[in-house]
């Protein structure tokens, strides 16, 4: 049975790509990498552990015992270097199962905090991290079923070394997380067009536009106007592009904002501290 009275909502705690961006220029916007979480009812998903999970930790540990299920989307540092500075994740009362993709040729997640966490680069182990944590895998395409009715579906995106999307779906609604990508041009990937179709809402990596994109070809990242397009064609309700450019301030995000809805009326710009309800 679909649980439409519950909550579907996501918040936003991380926005950035590559590095985080401090100071005034960037404080509307925000300067922490990416980190999104999504409640549907009583259950808390946590997408990515870029710098914003700090702050996102700092928030949970006001609510006591904590249980989340934590998404990877795949393991560049700007996504995982929030994970060490994670306080619930010291708390042996706290639970965590931690999902990520399977690649060919690519460590697991759990080995990849291992070397995060050791000589020269951390002071301590991944050992005192006194959480119940539980890492789990899959392969990009896979079907994953969560208790309270929810389920996620996955697919494989254009990423060096490989990133995996998510949609969530939950009492008839639906939330798809797709960074980092990269389009090809003058197409519309017709994987990520199938799990995004009828959406409620999509984030979508725009790190760049396509002005600036030629510069970068081969990074792994789309543009915002890739978004439109995406979303156009898969009936998508609401666009929300992430993933910003660290070099593009508050002022140059909002020209984008202007454009994209110019392009995409009603559509969004992640901020920090964003919370929408689908």
């Amino acid at each position: 049975m679909l649980n439409k009275e519950a909550k579907l909502t996501v918040k936003f705690w991380g926005v950035r790509g590559s590095i985080p961006c401090p100071g005034l220029a960037y404080h509307r916007y925000g300067g922490n990498t990416p980190c999104v979480e999504i409640t549907c009812g009583d259950k808390t998903l946590i997408f990515d552990a870029g710098t914003g999970l700090r702050v996102l930790g700092q928030e949970l540990i006001k609510k006591g015992r904590i249980e989340a299920e934590i998404f990877f989307s795949h393991a560049h540092l700007d996504h995982i270097i929030g994970f060490p500075f994670f306080a619930p994740a010291f708390n042996p009362k706290n639970k965590f199962k931690i999902w990520s993709a399977v690649f060919d040729q690519q460590i697991p997640i759990k080995e990849v905090f291992k070397k995060l966490t050791s000589s020269p680069m951390f002071p301590v182990s991944l050992e005192v991290f006194n959480a119940n944590l539980d890492f789990l895998t899959f392969r990009p395409g896979d079907k994953i079923e969560l208790d309270g009715g929810i389920s996620l579906s996955t697919v494989a995106l254009n990423h060096p070394q490989g990133a995996v999307g998510y949609r969530v779906n939950f009492g008839g609604r639906s939330i798809c997380y797709i960074t980092d990508t990269e389009h090809k041009a003058g197409e519309i990937d017709q994987n990520i067009k199938g799990l995004v179709s009828g959406s409620d809402l999509v984030i979508y990596d725009a790190c760049f536009t396509d002005e600036d994109y030629p510069n970068f070809a081969g990074w792994g990242h789309s543009t915002w106007q890739e978004g439109v397009k995406l979303c156009d064609a898969a009936s998508v309700k609401k666009l929300v592009i992430f993933h910003h450019d660290p070099g593009n301030d508050d002022t140059a995000m909002d020209i984008i904002y202007e454009e994209v809805n110019k392009a995409r009326p009603g559509s969004l710009v992640a901020m920090e501290g964003m919370e929408l309800e689908v």
